[in-house]
């Protein structure tokens, strides 16, 4: 975001996506003034957390990092080493595929292998076309490159019985396992429980600053542990991210269900918007994707005169698609969009094609 942008935006008195922006101010607010620090990750407030997120997951062990991508990584090498093969199976969208510039490969030995269609969940179909040797199967949940999609809970059971039957590792890239939860009204422990490892994020639906748990066994979680040291993620003090996290958890995770039903409510209304297409069509979780019948040039002078003329912030631009006359923004439904009503965002949502 360039200054001009960032200017326009901090401009605004208004929000629709998320928690709005939180400033540096309100971040270390929520970090209480008997905080007690780490030592290079070890006790403390991380120590704290850590034994929180085992404890809300059912598992054995928890272990702080700073980023998903190193603890993704990390959890899958982990698998691997343990396992004749490398391959690691996941969805087309994933974020290890995408957005990681083949960190798993370059820095882990790891081959990933994409099954399923990009624009829908994996099908216990597609697990059953694989015939090579798997290390690992990571599942996305929700999956979020398709608006938040969820397969259905007995379908999820299924894959994760194949997975057990030839050998690999199951491991959840729960970067919105607090959506999730609220999708399938189940606790997260029920869902953590089908899984070997399980990757929280911190800074997304919790909104907290940077930062992620592994979970599982005490076994799996140690290696992860020594994998942190060698990626030189034990800095010197985690506190900081870790007492955001902490102080924001608990309560964020209970307003899931209530952003939930607003997500299925604003939905409803966008779906009588004309040029609007709700991706899935009732949202499955606090998100989803929104296709607009507009240009990617005319979406962002749209959003760049209601950010100058309503003070509203909406997306500073939106994703083309293989259509040029349709784009994609992602609605992820957060305090500052509860403080929406769903005619209202129908109704901005509706500028944005004029």
């Amino acid at each position: 975001m360039d200054d001009e942008t960032r200017a326009r935006r901090d401009r605004c008195t208004r929000f629709l996506a998320g928690d709005g922006v939180v400033s540096p101010a309100e971040h270390l607010a929520a970090i209480g003034p008997a905080t007690v620090p780490d030592v290079y990750g070890d006790g403390g407030v991380v120590a704290e957390l850590e034994a929180h997120v085992a404890q809300l997951l059912g598992t054995e062990a928890a272990v702080f990092l700073p980023s998903g991508t190193m603890a993704q990584g990390a959890t899958l090498r982990v698998h691997a080493d343990t396992r004749s093969s490398r391959t690691v199976l996941w969805h087309p969208t994933s974020h290890l595929e995408l957005h990681e510039a083949q960190a798993h490969a370059r820095l882990h030995g790891l081959l990933g292998r994409p099954v399923g269609e990009a624009d829908r969940v994996i099908t216990l179909a597609d697990l059953h076309s694989v015939a090579e040797s798997v290390a690992a199967l990571l599942l996305e949940l929700p999956q979020r490159e398709i608006g938040g999609q969820l397969p259905e809970w007995d379908e999820l059971v299924a894959q994760v019985a194949w997975a057990r039957g030839v050998g690999a590792a199951v491991h959840l890239d729960g970067a919105r396992l607090w959506e999730a939860s609220a999708g399938y009204g189940r606790s997260p422990a029920q869902i953590a429980g089908l899984f070997d490892t399980v990757y929280v994020s911190f800074y997304k639906g919790i909104g907290a600053l940077s930062g992620c748990c592994v979970a599982g066994s005490a076994v799996h979680v140690d290696q992860v542990r020594e994998w942190r040291r060698r990626l030189g993620g034990t800095l010197h003090g985690l506190w900081p991210l870790a007492a955001s996290a902490l102080a924001r958890l608990d309560e964020r995770l209970a307003e899931m269900p209530a952003r939930h039903e607003h997500a299925v409510a604003i939905g409803a209304a966008l779906g009588a918007v004309d040029g609007v297409t709700v991706v899935p069509e009732v949202p499955q979780v606090p998100m989803a994707h929104l296709l607009l019948r507009t240009t990617v040039e005319r979406f962002a002078a749209a959003a760049r005169r209601m950010a100058e003329d309503e003070l509203t912030w909406v997306w500073p631009q939106a994703r083309a698609t293989a259509d040029p006359a349709v784009v994609r923004v992602e609605l992820s439904v957060g305090r500052a969009t509860c403080t929406w009503t769903p005619a209202e965002v129908a109704r901005v949502v509706g500028e944005l094609l004029r």
